[in-house]
């Protein structure tokens, strides 16, 4: 069965609420389980206290007078024993006192029993006869004939007492119903930002990427849910502008080999279908366009695998160099066009990697060189030595990017240029692809750039020499 949900002000209001329910209910279990065994412990505490100032009292002399203020001021009865009869006594209407008169020892049992017992120091617990409450006695060795016997209540019949536990009444049913009221308030209040993010995300989902999560609060936490989500705002609306841009890339890009291709194969099977040569000449026009074509659909297909993590690393170890003579032995056809390609490293660099991967990554930077080289036409391939690492890097003799954007040439499709211009080889994916392999890898890698000086793509392996 599924659980029916509440809102969360329903939520927040329900646990405050919990909680002072939970300390009211504390607080009457201390008062009515442990109270009085709290108030034993701080009267025994006190009355030993108050035996020890007997003690002082009687080794300084002091006057029955100054006993009786004692024992006023802790509501203490004081009887002291000399000889086995009483030499004082105070008064002894308090409720903690055990009623004796001056009928010495014999009178309460307890005494005979310190007296007896040699001990310095003694407390007892028992009902008193007369009054029937409950009475703490400590008794205290003054000298070898001399007896101290101070008692107290241990019921507590303070008229304050009474009137505190009586407010505590009220003020249990004031503080609960206050506490469910001011648990609505703070409730609505903390929630309140809340549900005014969720509002606005939901006007996200329904494509309103351009309002800010804007919060008036000094809540930590809803700031920082407000930010994150005004940053996945924005991420959102680059993702938007990058879809479009793509789609009307990939528009492009497709329309034009199609168009081609028509218009070719309408002048061989029209115009030149008598003329061998011109025949020819379409249907090669047609075969190029058609594997442009098809570079660009597996392009667009390896880089939606790699951005979803489809696809797994299975490295190996190779030589980096004889890879790239491997793959500069794939762009011979464009040196009757005028291209050089300079790399005249011999050394071998043995790297664990995934070569098909990295074969790919430097094609495509070869491929970006020749769409991007200046009029001499010249790429070079270096590879540097740094003892934990090499960097490959592939430089062509370009008019350069600039510096605002470096950073946006892994896009997919991104061009430096306004217009639209066709590419010499490639698909406009090399770049991002690129990168998504290297970032697999955790290989560092980074552009250089000066402007009408050239380009210098690189990227950094883990080497042991």
């Amino acid at each position: 069965m599924k659980q029916k949900s509440k809102s969360l002000i329903l939520h927040l209001w329900y646990y405050l609420a919990l909680f002072v329910c939970l300390i009211l209910a504390f607080l009457w279990l201390f008062q009515v389980l442990f109270f009085n065994t709290y108030y034993e412990y701080r009267t025994a505490k006190d009355l030993s206290k108050l035996a020890s100032t007997t003690k002082e009292y009687y080794e300084n002399n002091k006057s029955e007078q100054d006993y009786d203020i004692l024992s006023y001021n802790n509501n203490a009865c004081i009887e002291i024993i000399k000889n086995y009869e009483t030499s004082y006594s105070s008064n002894q209407m308090r409720r903690g006192c055990i009623f004796n008169g001056r009928e010495g020892i014999e009178a309460n049992g307890y005494k005979k029993d310190f007296i007896n017992s040699n001990l310095s120091n003694k407390t007892y617990k028992m009902k008193n006869p007369m009054l029937n409450n409950e009475t703490l006695i400590n008794a205290i060795k003054l000298d070898d004939n001399t007896y101290a016997f101070i008692n107290v209540s241990l019921e507590p019949t303070d008229p304050a007492i009474r009137i505190i536990r009586e407010e505590l009444i009220y003020i249990t049913i004031a503080i609960f119903i206050l506490s469910f009221i001011f648990a609505y308030f703070i409730s609505k209040k903390v929630s309140s930002p809340i549900l005014k993010i969720n509002k606005r995300a939901k006007e996200m989902a329904k494509g309103d990427l351009e309002t800010p999560f804007e919060v008036n609060e000094n809540i930590t936490e809803i700031k920082e849910l407000a930010s994150t989500l005004d940053y996945t705002k924005n991420e959102l609306s680059k993702l938007d502008e990058t879809r479009k841009d793509l789609l009307a890339n990939v528009t492009h890009d497709l329309k034009t080999p199609l168009t081609m291709i028509k218009a070719y194969a309408e002048m061989a099977r029209d115009l030149n279908s008598d003329n061998k040569d011109k025949r020819e000449e379409n249907l090669n026009v047609i075969i190029e366009e058609s594997e442009r074509l098809n570079l660009l659909v597996n392009d667009i297909l390896t880089l939606s695998k790699s951005e979803s993590n489809m696809e797994t690393l299975n490295k190996e170890d190779f030589d980096i160099t004889a890879l790239i003579n491997t793959i500069l032995n794939r762009f011979t056809y464009l040196n009757e066009e005028g291209y050089t390609f300079k790399f005249n490293d011999k050394r071998k660099y043995i790297i664990n990697a995934d070569k098909p991967k990295v074969e790919q990554v430097i094609y495509n930077l070869l491929i970006n060189a020749v769409n991007y080289t200046g009029e001499d036409k010249t790429i070079t391939i270096k590879i540097e030595d740094f003892n934990k690492y090499i960097r490959i890097s592939i430089i062509d003799s370009g008019k350069g990017i600039d510096t605002e954007e470096i950073d946006k040439i892994w896009e997919k499709f991104y061009k430096n240029e306004k217009n639209h211009k066709r590419r010499k080889i490639g698909t406009g994916l090399g770049l991002s692809i690129v990168k998504n392999i290297l970032l697999k890898h955790d290989f560092n890698f980074g552009v250089e750039s000066k402007k009408n000086k050239g380009t210098k793509f690189y990227f950094d392996v883990p080497y042991n020499n």
